[in-house]
């Protein structure tokens, strides 16, 4: 569990570095400027990143499933090996996963108006300003953030199912609290990531409104990035039990008395 969510606090830096330091840029020097070949890297890093964070996300759900529903045979099934090829393959897999439909967007041709209605280069920002016909690129583009995004949360969906049905058949009261409680952090994260993703991605463009979409982009794209650190941590015995010790050091300091 902690390896994975290594990786997934690394990949965290990375996916809000991707969007979040332009935005800055705007708010404080009101720099809006952005070259096109940028623009649409910007985009690929982002949909690569925000892909390897679906596949982990998959890949945790199972291990929690593993861990919940076989844990005398855990440690013989999700190996460090097998940690490590789950994580591997994820950031491959996710690198490569749009590389087709970034090429069919540096195809498009852009004769203005230049101003993307957006903080950061989102694919259906950029296409509603190019003057080429964008149809194949919506097909393509829709068609594997669907395939992603679905496909991951079915993953995360039948883990859950069964992690959920195993929890039913533990017969202590206090067993199935436990049992419940190893999973709700990743349970909370899922929910905020897919809400969001279906929301933006898998809704037909028609019915879409960019104010609305820049909205949950930001929450997707800012906000749960923050928000998984607190979410991970503050549920962990181990920190709560830091907080604890921090917090008798501070009342044992502020309450001594010192003689000179």
């Amino acid at each position: 569990m902690y390896f994975f969510l290594t990786s997934l606090a690394f990949l965290d830096i990375w996916f809000i570095s991707s969007t979040v330091p332009k935005l800055l840029m705007i708010l404080a020097y009101n720099s809006k400027i952005i070259s096109i070949p940028g623009c649409i890297l910007q985009l690929y890093f982002y949909v690569s990143l925000g892909t390897i964070e679906f596949y982990l996300l998959a890949v945790m759900s199972v291990d929690r499933f593993v861990a919940i529903s076989h844990p005398l045979r855990y440690h013989s099934i999700i190996t460090n090996k097998v940690c490590l090829w789950l994580v591997l393959i994820s950031w491959v897999f996710g690198f490569i996963t749009f590389i087709y439909p970034t090429m069919l967007m540096f195809g498009l041709s852009f004769c203005g108006p230049y101003e993307v209605n957006h903080f950061f280069c989102d694919s259906s920002a950029v296409v509603k300003i190019s003057c080429s016909d964008i149809h194949q690129f919506d097909m393509v583009f829709a068609s594997f953030a669907s395939a992603v995004i679905l496909g991951s949360f079915c993953l995360t969906l039948i883990s859950y199912c069964n992690i959920f049905f195993t929890i039913l058949m533990i017969p202590s009261k206090r067993g199935k609290i436990k049992a419940f409680s190893t999973c709700t952090s990743h349970f909370t994260v899922v929910s905020l990531v897919y809400g969001s993703a279906i929301f933006i991605y898998v809704r037909p463009v028609e019915s879409s409104s960019p104010d609305l979409n820049k909205v949950v982009a930001l929450l997707n794209s800012v906000m749960t990035p923050v928000l998984n650190p607190f979410i991970y941590t503050l549920r962990n015995r181990q920190v709560q039990q830091v907080f604890r010790e921090i917090g008798m050091k501070l009342v044992s300091n502020k309450s001594s008395i010192l003689l000179r």
